[in-house]
């Protein structure tokens, strides 16, 4: 029985992480759960799963929570209780589904208590992936993607060698902009931007996806997760969603990973690996979906996958300022107060005004993501 500690349990690839386990109740079992502020989908997750520890990020949501449950369980509050959620003694496995930097130590947490990690927070390693994967290599710590790309990237390389690896590329969507002129660009409202085309996400990366800066974070997080060079990434537009990544070997043979759009499937592959588990998610139908087409991304309309691209060939610690900074852009579009035109502008200007570290420690790179905050907020683009 695998036991398993899931961190954005109330979100979207939580929730869906949790009716994944409804089907394999006896192959594993819920140790911990955690939320931001919704506590009312917690407590039914908390009757549905019964977990031995809870957290919310909120402290008075979390006091509230308490209250409701009146001691039956332990209800952990902000970081400090992400993390001791992370490291609970009784998990094989933590799946990390909270958005953003926040991510970060409570993976580190649990890799230094020898849990493997399923991961869903791709900031974690745009941010920290060098010190991510160094001590998951000293910790024999297993780290096994969740986003789509990367499970497919993943997938492909089973049976294959890391050093025969070429390039991969990673498919985008495109978002629900595609095709669009930079000039067309300067129209868009929350709305329009929140509406994506083929996957079901939260509000964050559904804004990412939109600008590209999702495919541009997904491109950093590969280097880490694959051990690749900038130069052996690549990006191409896919916009029906069904071949989910690619990697061309030295010899060239191309191999990629198919299947409808449903985060199911990379869930479940991630949570129980090795094995593949049967489940009720529908069958490829090549014949129904008819043909399948790919263009170059428009790096210049969409600046942010660009801005990516950047961040990576620089290294040190711009890609911990293209993510902060991409951070307080998104909080601020979704709260109208920036044009999504000036979330990559903002985040350009952010990365020319920092002079990149290399091989930092952990609290240099607190101080670097602390600084990159206050200047994104300070500048008006």
């Amino acid at each position: 029985m695998k036991r398993i500690s899931i961190l954005g349990s109330t979100g979207s690839v939580g929730t869906q992480a949790l009716r994944v386990i409804e089907a394999n109740t006896d192959k594993i079992r819920v140790t911990a759960l955690s939320a931001g502020n919704n506590i009312d989908l917690l407590e039914k997750q908390i009757k549905t799963f019964d977990p031995e520890v809870v957290c919310v990020l909120n402290i008075e949501k979390a006091a509230e929570l308490r209250s409701r449950l009146g001691g039956k369980i332990p209800v952990l509050s902000g970081l400090e209780g992400l993390i001791e959620a992370a490291s609970h003694e009784n998990t094989d496995l933590v799946l990390t589904a909270v958005p953003g930097m926040i991510g970060l130590l409570p993976t580190l947490a649990a890799i230094d208590n020898g849990i493997d990690i399923a991961l869903a927070n791709k900031e974690t390693l745009v941010a920290g992936g060098e010190l991510v994967m160094k001590k998951a290599a000293e910790k024999n710590v297993n780290i096994y993607p969740v986003d789509s790309e990367h499970s497919a990237i993943f997938q492909c390389m089973m049976g294959n060698s890391y050093k025969s690896i070429h390039k991969i590329i990673l498919t985008a969507s495109g978002g629900p902009f595609i095709g669009c002129s930079y000039e067309e660009l300067k129209n868009v409202t929350v709305e329009k931007a929140l509406k994506h085309p083929n996957w079901s996400m939260g509000r964050k990366i559904t804004i990412d996806s939109s600008t590209l800066m999702n495919k541009g974070l997904e491109v950093i997080e590969a280097r880490w997760l694959f051990d690749l060079e900038p130069d052996q990434i690549e990006v191409v537009v896919h916009p029906q969603s069904i071949i989910h990544s690619l990697v061309e070997f030295n010899d060239h043979s191309t191999m990629a990973q198919l299947g409808y759009p449903d985060m199911r499937v990379p869930i479940q592959l991630a949570m129980f690996y090795p094995e593949r588990l049967e489940n009720k998610i529908k069958s490829l139908n090549l014949a129904e979906i008819g043909a399948l087409t790919f263009h170059k991304p428009d790096m210049d309309s969409f600046k942010c996958l660009s801005l990516a691209f950047d961040a990576l060939k620089i290294g040190g610690s711009m890609p911990a300022v293209l993510n902060a900074s991409n951070e307080i852009m998104v909080e601020r579009f979704l709260n109208r107060e920036i044009g999504f035109l000036q979330i990559p502008e903002i985040i350009q200007a952010v990365m020319k005004k920092h002079n990149p570290v290399y091989n930092f420690d952990l609290d240099t790179l607190l101080e670097i993501d602390n600084w990159a905050r206050r200047i994104s907020l300070e500048l008006q683009g």
